[in-house]
């Protein structure tokens, strides 16, 4: 819960400076963006921060995260070692999954807590198309984001004469909620991988399976 006041002092500690308000959103919607969504949410519900200001913030900061994430994964295909795996049999049928259904996946991975992260950098790492990505991801964006905002404006309406700990414990319990369902979908997401991955080939009279994937370095 430690997360909560820190991210309520930064925000509320910029003072009157609109720049600098939304500069300390943008930079706790990057790092913590669920998080970051609801303090704001619940603070423009009591006055202290504009709502087209949070808004304009809170989608502004987002974007730059989704960017990151695939430029993250480009970064990575570019490494020698991990380079030889973007065209490679090993994640051959992975890729051909993920490009089948590149808009559903980048636009439903907005909505699966835990998703995003791995959807958005395997993006980046296989070279899709960064304007489809974009504009996929802006689109899921306005509607997961302004969701949530809305969401916490009502909660913060709701509670408005609640004492801080009651309130903020409700919000803290949601997103533990989030989380263990992000921790969920990360298993769903490993497995599902496995399953895409190559089978072993059984050399029988040698009595020793070969793994037709890469190996690791």
């Amino acid at each position: 819960m430690s997360q909560f006041p820190f991210l309520s002092y930064l925000i509320i500690g910029s003072g009157d400076s609109a720049m600098l308000l939304s500069l300390a959103i943008i930079l706790g919607v990057v790092f913590l963006e669920d998080t970051t969504t609801v303090i704001v949410g619940v603070l423009a519900a009591d006055g202290i921060i504009p709502i087209p200001l949070a808004l304009f913030s809170l989608y502004a900061g987002i974007v730059i995260g989704d960017i990151g994430l695939y430029f993250l994964g480009r970064l990575a295909s570019t490494h020698p070692r991990l380079a030889q795996y973007v065209d490679h049999d090993f994640v051959a049928p992975f890729r051909a999954w993920l490009e089948t259904r590149f808009v559903l996946t980048i636009f439903s991975a907005r909505f699966i807590p835990g998703a995003r992260l791995p959807t958005y950098t395997a993006s980046g790492f296989f070279r899709s198309p960064l304007s489809v990505f974009m504009l996929t991801a802006i689109g899921a964006t306005s509607i997961w984001t302004t969701f949530l905002f809305s969401a916490s404006y009502w909660f913060g309406n709701l509670t408005a004469g609640w004492m801080g700990p009651a309130r903020w414990g409700i919000a803290f319990v949601v997103l533990i909620g989030l989380f263990f369902v992000a921790r969920h979908n990360v298993l769903a997401y490993r497995t599902k991988k496995n399953e895409l991955d190559p089978p072993r080939l059984d050399l029988g009279e040698t009595g020793t399976d070969v793994d037709t994937r890469a190996p690791l370095v």
